[in-house]
């Protein structure tokens, strides 16, 4: 999550950097999603909140390309919040109602996809 601000910091940044750490990010959330999502009982409407969420952040990735012909994902304030949020995510499993804590990174994450 600081890896960007770290490389920028200490003046190591590159442009294929930066569109790596994008593709490492979305495959990490991949990945985890595989693995946590059939391990708990999601309610339906968080798997049809993530699915638009999906659906809107694809979208925008898709016109990024097109308009700057390159792949481009917006490194936003809201979009760090959105993976802090998911990495603790199962961490609260067992202190958090899941609709509450799911309901939280949706709202979170539905901002970051806008925005």
């Amino acid at each position: 999550m600081i890896d960007g601000t770290v490389a920028r910091k200490t003046g190591s940044s590159s442009e294929f950097g930066a569109r790596f750490d994008s593709a490492a990010d979305l495959f990490f959330v991949a990945a985890a999603a595989v693995k946590i999502f059939p391990e708990i009982s999601l309610p339906m409407f968080i798997w049809i909140w993530t699915g638009i969420i999906a659906v809107v952040k694809i979208a925008r990735i898709v016109t990024g390309c097109v308009r700057e012909k390159q792949f481009v994902i917006p490194h936003s304030i809201a979009n760090k919040i959105t993976g802090f949020l998911l990495f603790i995510f199962p961490l609260t499993i067992p202190f958090v109602d899941l609709r509450v804590s799911a309901g939280i990174v949706c709202a979170v994450a539905t901002v970051a996809a806008v925005y």
